[in-house]
């Protein structure tokens, strides 16, 4: 079970409680233990977070106006930001950057990921491949360089590191960003040490990231300490936080080496990148929507309208059903915009819809009447309807069969996300909070 998914069955365990009481708290806390550890987080980490949970649950008086459960998932959300780190605050201003990493760590992606961020934010970016031990590294950044549209340097052929930073600080002396991509090896050893110290010593970067890959867990917290001592960092880079249920363990192991999680790669994408936010992140695991950061999609995707009603599932119909699935495909993968909304638990058949498949249902409504598209009932109980839409749209009956059932499964989550007050409560103390405190 993967991380975010634990964790609210875990606390399904408080909100679903008749009474609040002793046993209860203890039962949701070795539940969470029980789900923590299976995601690599650390176990000493583990039970100290438990033992605070357990004591501020059953001895702090709850906010004026917050109901026992409240408090409890309050408490234990406050915990896991806690564990997790703090708000990394990115500076957008002139800045030298040096990205380090073992191989493996999707460091040189991260490179580009991080060149389109500050490039997105309208700043000048010149991007320095020093990766002089891969024969690839050269030609990979300079694709993907291009690919962003931004300035590329590099010295093909070249050993010493130290004499590519100097060219190239002087090929981008005018840029507002630099930012530098080291050479990595499958483990840290003197010679990468002493690169990097050099390289250190030539570019004197105003920020330092490591790079690690979330599916290392707690090993990240050993490779950011030998980094550290070795030139220094500022910050840490996770990748692959979609998939891994290991993202837990190294976030928790980073932040508890003192380190500070700057960014995360959520994806293989150039967009799915963001400035890490222990509260947002703690947040979505929950299940809370994340309406800031579905604001800054929608902008990005240039969707001017966006009817909430129909995107919370307000009034779902065939046609809205096509419709939002539309909308949000424009902002990114459909389970990152889901989670944003606050609908973690969705149909793994729903996220995961192609171009392909959304054209096809597009053919497929549009030989369907009005009335049908209002009342799904009058297609899905007649086989001379699911016949005639099928002929008239080009495609088989069992694809009309498919998009009835997926429209029927999202309608089936939508009640039952309605019919829970307690999530909704929470959802909305939530969001009137911003995003930080519950409201509370």
């Amino acid at each position: 079970m993967d991380l975010g998914a634990g964790l609210r069955k875990a606390l399904a365990k408080i909100t679903g409680a008749a009474i609040v009481d002793e046993k209860a708290v203890a039962e949701l806390v070795k539940e969470l233990q029980r789900v923590l550890i299976s995601n690599d987080v650390n176990v000493k980490l583990v039970f100290e977070l438990s033992k605070r949970i357990q004591e501020r649950a059953l001895k702090e008086k709850p906010a004026g106006g917050v109901g026992a459960r409240e408090h409890v998932v309050k408490v234990v959300y406050d915990e896991l930001v806690a564990l997790m780190g703090e708000k990394h605050e990115p500076r957008l201003g002139k800045q030298k950057i040096l990205l380090l990493g073992l191989f493996g760590s999707g460091k040189t992606t991260s490179t580009a990921k991080l060149a389109k961020f500050y490039r997105d934010r309208g700043l000048s970016i010149g991007l320095i491949c020093c990766d002089t031990y891969r024969p690839a590294a050269y030609e990979q950044v300079e694709q993907l360089a291009a690919k962003i549209g931004v300035p590329f340097f590099g010295m093909k052929g070249e050993r010493d590191a130290k004499n590519i930073v100097k060219a190239g600080l002087e090929q981008f002396k005018d840029k507002d960003v630099v930012i530098v991509d080291s050479s990595g090896r499958d483990a840290f050893d003197g010679e990468l040490q002493k690169e990097l110290v050099d390289i250190n010593e030539a570019l004197k970067p105003d920020e330092k990231f490591i790079v690690v890959s979330a599916d290392i867990g707690q090993i990240a917290r050993k490779q950011a300490e030998e980094f550290n001592k070795a030139v220094g960092i500022t910050g840490v880079l996770v990748t692959k936080m979609d998939g891994s249920g290991k993202g837990g363990g190294a976030l928790s192991s980073v932040a508890a080496s003192g380190a500070k999680v700057a960014f995360i790669g959520t994806g293989e994408k150039l967009d799915d990148f963001e400035v890490f936010d222990a509260k947002k992140f703690v947040g979505r695991l929950l299940g809370f929507p994340d309406l800031e950061a579905l604001l800054e999609k929608v902008k990005q995707a240039g969707i001017e309208e966006v009817d909430a009603e129909k995107l919370l599932g307000e009034e779902l119909t065939i046609e809205s059903f096509y419709e939002q699935l539309k909308a949000t495909k424009k902002m990114g993968p459909l389970k990152s915009v889901f989670q944003m909304m606050g609908m973690v638990d969705l149909p793994k058949e729903l996220m995961e819809q192609s171009e392909e498949k959304l054209k096809k249902y597009e053919v497929i409504i549009s030989s369907m009447t009005k009335q049908e598209r209002k009342d799904v009932e009058l297609v899905r109980k007649s086989k001379s309807r699911i016949e005639r839409i099928a002929k008239g749209s080009g495609t088989k009956v069992e694809d009309i069969k498919e998009l009835i059932s997926q429209f029927e499964k999202m309608k089936k989550f939508m009640n039952a996300f309605k019919k829970n007050r307690g999530l909704r409560r929470q959802v909305e103390r939530f969001m009137k909070g911003g995003g930080g405190n519950l409201g509370m």
